[in-house]
C-alpha cells in the first residue's frame, strides 16, 4: 500500500514537471517569435498600388484595420530573443504604416512637409514608450548597418521610395531589401544611370556614410544597378519632389 502511494506521489510530481515545462516551453516559443504581418499586407494590397501610389482617402474611410495593425504593433515590443531580420522587418513595417496615420490623421494635405516637424513628433507607442519616426529611422535602423532600409522606408513623399505593397517579412527580406532597391535605382523619376554619368536621389547625399562601408558610392550602386557604372563617373543630385504619393 506504501509503495503504491508512493508510485501515485511520483507520477503526480512526474505530471506537474511535464505540465510546467510544457508552458515554460510554450513562452519561450511566444517570446521567440516576431508578430504576424499579414493583416499590414491586407491593408496595403487593398490601397496601394503596384507603383506605389497610396489612396490615403480610403484609408481614412476605411481605418479600422489600419488601426487595428498599429495597436498588434504597439503591443508587441520588438524582444531579445528576436533575430536580426525579423527586428528589421518590425521597424520597417513600423515606421511605412505610422506614416501613412500621421498622413491620414491629417488628410488633405498637400505634402508631409506640410506639417509641424512630422519626423520629430512623437505619437509611436512601442510597449510603454513613445518614439518618432527620427527615432525608428536614424536611433534604430540607421545604427543596424543595412543600407537598403533607405529604399524601403517611406515618407509619403513623391521622390521616396515607393511603397511595396506587401508587408516586409523576416523570412523573405533579403530579396525584398535587394528588390527594394534595385527598384528605386531604375526609377529614372528618381535616378538617372549611365556608364560615365549619374543623376541619383539626394537620399544618396543626405545619407551618404551609410553607403560607404564595403567601398565608394559606385561600388554600392554597381552591386545592384543594371549599368555598370565607371569608379570616374560624375555624380549629381535630383530635385527631391515633396508631393504627397497618391
Amino acid at each position: 500500500m506504501f509503495i503504491r502511494r508512493m508510485l501515485l506521489k511520483i507520477s503526480e510530481m512526474k505530471l506537474k514537471l511535464y505540465i510546467i515545462a510544457f508552458f515554460a516551453f510554450s513562452i519561450s516559443l511566444l517570446n521567440a517569435q516576431d508578430i504576424d504581418h499579414s493583416l499590414w499586407t491586407k491593408i496595403l494590397q487593398e490601397h496601394v498600388s503596384d507603383n506605389g501610389n497610396v489612396n490615403y482617402k480610403s484609408i481614412k474611410a476605411n481605418k479600422i484595420e489600419l488601426d487595428h495593425y498599429l495597436h498588434q504593433l504597439s503591443e508587441n515590443a520588438p524582444k531579445d530573443t528576436w533575430s536580426r531580420n525579423e527586428l528589421l522587418a518590425y521597424w520597417i513595417n513600423t515606421y511605412n504604416a505610422f506614416t501613412i496615420k500621421l498622413i491620414i490623421d491629417n488628410y488633405p494635405i498637400n505634402s508631409i512637409k506640410d506639417l509641424k516637424s512630422p519626423w520629430d513628433k512623437r505619437f509611436i507607442k512601442i510597449g510603454n514608450k513613445l518614439v518618432s519616426l527620427n527615432y525608428i529611422e536614424h536611433d534604430v535602423l540607421r545604427k543596424m548597418n543595412e543600407p537598403r532600409t533607405h529604399f524601403a522606408i517611406v515618407c509619403a513623399s513623391y521622390s521616396c521610395p515607393k511603397l511595396l505593397n506587401k508587408a516586409y517579412q523576416s523570412s523573405i527580406l533579403e530579396t525584398q531589401l535587394t528588390t527594394a532597391t534595385k527598384s528605386f535605382l531604375t526609377d529614372t523619376s528618381k535616378n538617372n544611370i549611365s556608364k560615365n554619368e549619374v543623376q541619383l536621389s539626394k537620399i544618396f547625399k543626405w545619407f551618404d556614410k551609410d553607403f560607404l562601408a564595403d567601398g565608394t558610392l559606385i561600388d554600392f550602386l554597381n552591386n545592384y544597378s543594371i549599368e555598370t557604372i565607371s569608379k570616374n563617373a560624375k555624380i549629381g543630385y535630383k530635385n527631391y519632389n515633396w508631393d504627397l504619393n497618391e
